[in-house]
């Protein structure tokens, strides 16, 4: 969703998704789309430092393709959702699709496939049940948006007389492959659940304030020792995908909530891009910290910027003060995808040239709806 960069701001997230989203998408996306927003956003990306990522969209096959030639480690969700969406008109078409695909990469050194159930308000309980047999018989993760907003809270509680997570449980949707995507909204006894069902979490805390969702409990699920990582959102919500200024935002969001300087602490916030975002995916035996025996997944940082000098704490430095442009060279599984400051994997003149040609035709697209 790179390509709808900043094509719709400052609004609430229904208003965002149903009345511009959604909409653009329907006119706009395509594999060629998908293909050319993936090199992009795979470009800032490696260019950020970021060497893995969790995906959530649709012709996630060629997404694949494109994060493979890439360099990048994903776990890649092919999107199923109760309406005709823009590779897949029905349901059982989309569920054909996933399967192929998750067919297709299951054991690859860099793509984890996935089948991911777009939110439980926008896919019937039936669905979601055949969403969570096919995790289960093929042994693959389940992304899913949670929790988001005060009115899928809202939605979930009028039709199931229940909270998203509860409702979720209730149906035997959740346990150790799922990664929930934001979980704003969780009650006390939710976050037990979650902790209990060893449910990964996707906490993205430029998106949610961005929309105004609000901000997640992550102190308190931290404390119950639920596996919370960081994430971006998309970036037509989000308008980046830097995980430096998530990191920072996550350390701050949280003390201005808690009303205490000392909630997640440098190093806390740190970790939930390593080795807790690790975790959260259900990855961690094989990335997410430098140990002997794991993938090797190394960025080299630059921190004799004017605004990193001087060090004294290289948490601090880290967290408070490094941007994405201070990464100099990023290896993915061993090999080398960006060397000072050039990215090996990307054409990169290409890819700004076809960007721009798409921000034409969705303008144009736009002015017509």
């Amino acid at each position: 969703m790179v390509l709808f960069r900043g094509i719709a701001d400052d609004l609430v997230l229904m208003e965002w998704l149903q009345k511009y989203i959604f909409p653009a998408e329907a006119k706009n996306v395509d594999e060629q789309f998908v293909r050319w927003g993936t090199r992009l956003g795979c470009l800032e990306m490696i260019q950020g430092g970021t060497t893995t990522f969790v995906d959530m969209y649709y012709f996630e096959d060629a997404i694949a393709e494109e994060t493979s030639k890439a360099g990048m480690r994903a776990v890649l969700g092919e999107t199923l959702i109760d309406f005709p969406a823009p590779d897949n008109k029905t349901w059982d078409a989309a569920v054909g699709y996933m399967q192929k695909f998750a067919a297709r990469w299951k054991g690859n050194a860099l793509i984890t496939p996935a089948v991911a159930p777009h939110a439980p308000y926008t896919v019937s309980t039936e669905h979601l049940k055949q969403t969570h047999e096919i995790s289960e018989r093929m042994s693959i993760p389940l992304v899913i948006h949670v929790a988001e907003d005060q009115a899928e809270v809202k939605t979930i509680q009028e039709r199931y007389k229940a909270s998203s997570v509860a409702y979720l449980d209730s149906i035997g949707l959740l346990d150790s492959r799922v990664i929930a995507a934001h979980m704003v909204w969780p009650t006390p006894e939710d976050i037990t659940t979650l902790a209990k069902r060893s449910v990964g979490v996707g906490h993205c805390p430029q998106s949610n304030m961005k929309l105004a969702a609000g901000a997640a409990p992550v102190p308190q699920m931290l404390k119950a020792g639920v596996a919370v990582g960081l994430g971006t959102d998309g970036s037509a919500s989000n308008n980046d995908v830097s995980m430096w200024e998530e990191i920072d935002t996550a350390a701050k969001l949280h003390k201005l909530i808690s009303k205490d300087p000392t909630t997640i602490n440098a190093r806390e916030a740190l970790e939930m891009a390593t080795i807790r975002g690790a975790k959260a995916i259900h990855q961690d035996k094989e990335i997410g910290s430098l140990e002997a025996g794991k993938r090797a997944d190394v960025i080299v940082v630059d921190i004799q910027s004017t605004h990193q000098i001087p060090v004294y704490n290289v948490y601090s430095q880290l967290v408070y003060a490094t941007k994405a442009s201070d990464v100099e060279t990023v290896l993915i599984n061993g090999k080398i995808v960006m060397d000072n400051r050039r990215v090996l994997t990307i054409d990169e003149r290409a890819v700004r040239a076809k960007a721009n040609e798409y921000r034409d035709k969705i303008k144009k697209s736009l002015a017509t709806q």
